[in-house]
C-alpha cells in the first residue's frame, strides 16, 4: 500500500472503482438533501427574522447579502483544507460552522442583537459553502466523460431541501413558541440540528475519502504536496484558457440568476401579483435551476462542456429578455424565470465539469475553491447593485444589465472554442 493509498484509508483496486463510485455519489445526494433542506429551511425566514432584529424593513437585505459573504469567505479555508487532507474534513467542518452559525442566529434573536445576528447568518454560510464543494466531490472519480453528469446528480438533489425547506419553515416556527425564541428563528434550530446530521453523515460514510482515493490513483508526478498548495490551484487556473472561461462562466451566470431572481417578487408585486403567485413564479424558478440538471449534464458529457456553455447564454438571454419586458403579463415573467434556472443549470454543470478537466488533479481541490469564491463575490455585488438599479432605473434595466454581463462571455466561449475546439 502507497503513503496516498494509506491516506486514502484503502489499497486502490481499479476493479472496485465503479461501485465505490455508486456509493459515494449515494452519501454525498443524501448529504446534499439535509444540506439543501438546512439551508432553504433557514433562509425562508431570514429577511422578516432580520428586519424584527433590527426594527427596520432597511436593514432586512442584510442578512442573506451576510449568508452570501460567508459561503464566499469561507470557500477558500474549506478548499484549503480539502486540498490538504481531502474532501471529508472539508465537507464535516463546513456544515459544523453552518450549524454552529444557525445556533448564533437562534441566540441573536433571543436577546435581540442584530450584529450578532449578520455574524451567526455569515456562519450559516459555511454550509452552503459544503453544499456546492460536494458537487466537485462527485467529480473526483467519475470518468472524463461522466462528470457532468456526477455533478449533475448532486446539483439535482439539491430540489428535494430546496423545495421542503420553506414548508417546513412555519411548522419549525411554531415549535419555538413556548421556548422564548423568536418563532422566526425557529427555522435556524431546526437548521443547526439538520446540519449536524449532514455533518455526522458525511464523517461516517464518506469513507474512503474520494479526493484521497483519486490522488491515489493519480501519476506519479501529480502526487507532490507543492502540486497540491493553494497558490499552485490559482496557477493553475491562471495558466488554463478553458479553466479561465469555467470560472467566468459560473461568476457571470450565478450574478445574473441571483441579481434577477431577487427582484423578480418585488416586480411582480407591483404589478399586483399576489403572493401565492409570486410563490408558483419562484418555485418554477427553482425547479429550472436543479430538477433539470441530469439533463444538463448529460448534454455537457455528449456535446462538449463548450456547448452546454452556450446553450447557458443562449437560455439566460432569452430569460432576460422575456422577464424584462414582461410588464403585468406574469406568464411571461414565469417562463423568464424558468429559463434563468434553466440556463443557471446549465452554467453550473458545465462551468464545474470544464474546470475540472483543465487543471490538474492535485491542483483541483483549490481551483474548484477559487471558483465558488468567485462565483459568491460577484453574485453578492450583484445582488447588492440590483436593488439599486431595479430601484432608480426599474426592472426591465436590470434584466438589460445581467443580459449585457453574457456578451463577453458568450465572447471568451467563441474564442476558447476557435483556439482549442470543443
Amino acid at each position: 500500500m502507497t503513503s496516498v493509498e494509506r491516506q486514502a484509508g484503502v489499497p486502490v483496486d481499479a476493479e472496485a472503482i465503479p461501485a465505490l463510485r455508486r456509493r459515494i455519489t449515494a452519501v454525498l445526494i443524501a448529504g446534499q438533501i439535509l444540506g439543501g433542506l438546512g439551508v432553504a429551511t433557514g433562509i425562508a425566514l431570514a429577511t422578516v427574522l432580520a428586519q424584527q432584529v433590527s426594527g427596520t424593513e432597511s436593514l432586512s437585505g442584510l442578512a442573506p447579502t451576510a449568508t452570501v459573504t460567508g459561503t464566499a469567505v469561507l470557500s477558500v479555508p474549506l478548499a484549503a483544507l480539502m486540498t490538504a487532507r481531502g474532501r471529508r474534513p472539508g465537507l464535516v467542518l463546513g456544515y459544523l460552522i453552518g450549524a454552529a452559525g444557525a445556533a448564533v442566529v437562534v441566540v441573536a434573536a433571543s436577546v435581540g442583537s442584530f450584529p450578532l445576528l449578520l455574524l451567526g447568518m455569515a456562519g450559516f454560510g459555511a454550509a452552503s459553502s459544503a453544499n456546492l464543494q460536494a458537487r466537485f466531490a462527485a467529480a473526483d472519480l467519475a470518468e472524463p466523460t461522466m462528470r457532468a453528469r456526477a455533478i449533475s446528480n448532486v446539483v439535482w438533489a439539491t430540489t428535494i431541501g430546496a423545495v421542503l425547506g420553506p414548508n417546513i419553515a412555519a411548522p419549525a416556527g411554531r415549535s419555538v413558541s413556548g421556548l422564548g425564541i423568536p418563532q422566526a428563528a425557529g427555522p435556524f434550530l431546526w437548521a443547526s440540528g439538520v446540519f449536524l446530521a449532514s455533518a455526522l453523515l458525511v464523517a461516517v460514510l464518506l469513507r474512503p475519502d474520494p479526493l484521497l482515493t483519486a490522488r491515489a490513483l493519480a501519476p506519479v508526478e501529480e502526487r507532490s504536496a507543492d502540486a497540491r498548495s493553494l497558490r499552485a490551484g490559482f496557477a493553475a487556473v491562471a495558466a488554463s484558457p478553458r479553466a479561465r472561461l469555467a470560472l467566468v462562466t459560473v461568476a457571470v451566470a450565478h450574478t445574473a440568476m441571483v441579481s434577477v431572481m431577487s427582484m423578480t417578487p418585488v416586480d411582480l408585486g407591483h404589478h399586483g401579483a399576489s403572493i401565492d403567485l409570486i410563490g408558483l413564479v419562484i418555485s418554477g424558478h427553482i425547479a429550472g435551476m436543479y430538477a433539470f440538471s441530469p439533463l444538463m449534464g448529460r448534454l455537457s458529457d455528449r456535446l462538449g462542456r463548450l456547448s452546454g456553455i452556450a446553450l447557458a447564454v443562449a437560455l439566460l438571454a432569452v430569460a432576460t429578455l422575456l422577464a424584462g419586458t414582461a410588464g403585468a403579463r406574469h406568464e411571461q415573467t414565469a417562463v423568464g424565470l424558468f429559463l434563468l434556472g434553466l440556463g443557471w443549470s446549465s452554467a453550473l454543470v458545465s462551468g464545474s465539469a470544464l474546470l475540472t478537466d483543465s487543471v490538474p488533479q492535485a491542483a483541483r481541490a483549490a481551483a474548484q475553491g477559487l471558483s465558488d469564491l468567485t462565483m459568491n463575490t460577484a453574485a453578492g455585488l450583484g445582488g447588492a447593485t440590483a436593488g439599486v438599479v431595479a430601484a432608480q432605473a426599474g426592472y426591465g434595466w436590470l434584466n438589460l444589465a445581467a443580459a449585457c454581463l453574457l456578451v463577453p462571455l458568450g465572447g471568451l466561449a467563441l474564442f476558447t472554442r476557435s483556439r482549442r475546439g470543443r
